[in-house]
C-alpha cells in the first residue's frame, strides 16, 4: 500500500457528492453533441486542503453523461492538460476509431503544429495510432442495452497515473425496457464511484514517481484513503425506502467485497438487478457484492427495515484496517412529506435477455495472463504478459468474425480483472465449476483469480476493426498486459 503523508481524514464526516449531469450543447443530425475539456482543477477532497486534479471539466469524478440506447452521442473532448490523453468508453459498443485505443493520442491544445508527428515518432515502430491536436470527437452510436458504463483515460503506458489524478466519470445508457420497470429513480438512483487514493501532506495526490511505480508496486498501487464519488468515507442521508445504487470499481488495483453492516440489528442485503452489460434476467439477493477493478454492479437496497436514526456502514471485507470502511448510510426519515415508495423489484427484469449456450462448433481461444521473464534488452526482465508476450501493436491475438460467438478461456497467476473491448460476454465456468454470483449477466470485465481458469462466451457484435483485451489492474495494463484482436 502507498502510505499518505499526514493523518487521514475523519471517516463519515462529509456528505456524499453526486457528479453533475452533463447537458448536450446541441443536437446535430440526430445526435446529442457534448463538449468537455480535460483540464486541471482545484477541489477539496480532504477537508481544509485543496487537491489539483486532472478532470473532465476540471472535476473528479467527471460529469455524468446520460444517453439513450440507439441514439448517437458525440463527445467533443478538448485537451487542456500538458500531457497527451486517450478517452475510452468502458463497456461501449463503439467503432474502432472512437474506442480509445491506447496510441490514439489527443495531444494538448497548446501542442505545436509538429507535435502530432513528433508524438507518433516517439512511440516507435508499429505504434500506428491516430494522433489529434487539441480536439477530438468521439462518436458513440450506442447499439446496446441500458447499462452503467464509465469513461476514463486509456493512454499507452500512462493510464494508471492519469486515472489516479482524476480522468474518469460515469456514462449511463437508458432504454425503454428499463424505463418500464418500477425501479427506484430520481434522487434514489445513485451512482457510486469507488476508488482509493493516497495524498501528500499538502493535499495533493501521491503516486509513485515515473519509472518507480512498476518496480516498487508490481501488483498495482493501493491507496490508504477510500473515496466514493471523490469524497473520503462519505455519508448519504436516506429515507426508509428503496434505493438503486450503481456501484463502480474505478480503483487502479483494489478489489472489493462489499457488505452492509448496521450498528444495531442484522446485516443488510443487496438485490442485484444489473451487471456490466445491463439488466439481469432476474434479480438475485446477495449478502456481499464482489467487484474487481472495472466491474459494475447495479443493486437495490431497501432501508425500510431499519428504524429512523439507523446507521448502516458499507464495508469492504477484502481490505484491512481503515480501508475496510467505504461509506455510511444514515436513515433520517420514513419518507419525505408526500413521498410514497411505489418502487419494487419485479421477479423478471430483462425480458429480452438472451442466454448463450456453448457449442462444439465455436472457436476456442486461450489467453494466459501471467508474469513472465522476457529477457528483453539482454536482461532477465519480469513483465506482465498475455500468452507470454508483452503488448505490441499490430500483433493480433485473435480474429473473430463480426456477429460470431466464441469461447474464450482466461487463466492467471494473480488477480487479473480481464476487460474485453467491444464484446459483451457471459461467464459459463470458473475453475471448472459454475460461475460465481458476481459473474451474473452480460459482462465486459471479469476477475480471474490466481491459478484459475474462467471460461466466457463472447459475442462480437457491432463493428469490424482493431480492439483489445487487457488486465484492468491499471499498473498491469501500463506494464504491457494488453493484446490486440481484429474483428473481421
Amino acid at each position: 500500500m502507498l502510505a499518505s503523508e499526514g493523518p487521514p481524514p475523519k471517516a463519515f464526516d462529509v456528505p456524499l457528492p453526486i457528479p453533475p449531469v452533463a447537458r448536450p450543447v446541441r443536437g446535430e443530425g440526430g445526435a446529442d453533441v457534448y463538449e468537455v475539456e480535460q483540464r486541471e482543477g482545484r477541489v477539496e477532497i480532504l477537508p481544509g486542503r485543496k487537491t489539483t486534479v486532472w478532470g473532465y471539466d476540471g472535476i473528479f469524478p467527471g460529469p455524468t453523461f446520460v444517453a439513450r440506447s440507439g441514439r448517437r452521442t458525440v463527445l467533443r473532448v478538448r485537451n487542456g492538460l500538458a500531457v497527451p490523453t486517450v478517452t475510452h468508453l468502458h463497456g461501449g459498443v463503439t467503432p474502432p476509431e472512437s474506442d480509445g485505443y491506447p496510441t490514439d493520442l489527443l495531444m494538448p491544445a497548446r501542442c505545436s503544429p509538429g507535435g502530432a508527428s513528433q508524438a507518433h515518432d516517439s512511440m516507435g515502430d508499429g505504434h500506428d495510432g491516430r494522433v489529434s491536436i487539441g480536439y477530438r470527437a468521439y462518436e458513440y452510436p450506442l447499439p446496446q442495452r441500458a447499462a452503467t458504463l464509465w469513461y476514463h483515460d486509456h493512454r499507452m503506458d500512462f493510464s494508471a497515473p492519469q486515472v489516479w489524478r482524476g480522468l474518469a466519470g460515469f456514462f449511463l445508457i437508458g432504454d425503454e425496457e428499463e424505463a418500464r420497470l418500477p425501479l427506484p429513480g430520481g434522487d434514489r438512483d445513485v451512482p457510486l464511484m469507488l476508488c482509493d487514493r493516497s495524498f501528500e501532506e499538502d493535499g495533493s495526490f501521491r503516486y509513485p514517481a515515473p519509472g518507480h511505480g512498476h518496480d516498487a508496486f508490481p501488483d498495482g498501487v493501493l491507496g490508504d484513503v477510500q473515496l466514493v464519488n471523490g469524497a473520503p468515507w462519505p455519508v448519504l442521508e436516506v429515507s426508509a425506502t428503496r434505493y438503486r445504487f450503481r456501484f463502480l470499481n474505478a480503483s487502479n488495483a483494489r478489489r472489493y467485497r462489499l457488505r452492509l453492516e448496521a450498528e444495531e440489528g442484522g446485516p443488510g442485503r443487496f438485490v442485484q438487478i444489473g451487471s456490466d452489460g445491463g439488466l439481469l434476467a432476474a434479480p438475485q439477493s446477495l449478502a456481499a457484492v464482489d467487484m474487481a477493478p472495472g466491474e459494475r454492479c447495479d443493486a437495490v437496497v431497501d432501508f425500510a427495515g431499519f428504524p429512523v436514526g439507523s446507521r448502516i456502514t458499507l464495508r469492504n471485507s477484502a481490505a484491512e484496517g481503515g480501508m475496510r470502511d467505504v461509506m455510511r448510510f444514515h436513515v433520517v426519515r420514513r419518507g419525505r412529506r408526500g413521498e410514497r415508495d411505489d418502487s419494487r423489484v419485479p421477479a423478471r427484469l430483462a425480458a429480452s435477455f438472451e442466454r448463450l449456450s456453448p457449442s462444439a462448433a465455436m472457436p476456442v481461444r486461450v489467453f494466459d495472463f501471467r508474469r513472465t521473464s522476457t529477457g528483453e534488452g539482454g536482461e532477465d526482465r519480469q513483465m506482465w504478459t498475455i500468452n507470454g508476450q508483452p503488448f505490441r501493436t499490430g500483433a493480433v491475438l485473435a480474429s473473430p468474425r463480426l456477429g460470431s460467438v466464441e469461447r474464450w478461456r482466461f487463466s492467471s497467476d494473480f488477480h487479473h480483472p480481464v476487460h474485453v473491448h467491444l464484446a459483451q460476454f457471459q461467464v459459463v465456468a470458473r475453475g471448472g465449476r459454475p460461475p460465481a454470483a458476481a459473474d451474473a449477466g452480460w459482462k465486459d470485465t471479469v476477475d480471474v483469480r490466481p491459478y484459475e481458469v474462467v471460461e466466457v462466451l463472447a459475442r462480437f457484435a457491432g463493428y469490424r476493426g482493431r480492439y483489445m483485451l487487457h488486465c484492468h489492474n491499471l499498473e498491469h495494463e501500463d506494464m504491457a498486459m494488453m493484446g490486440d484482436f481484429q474483428v473481421v
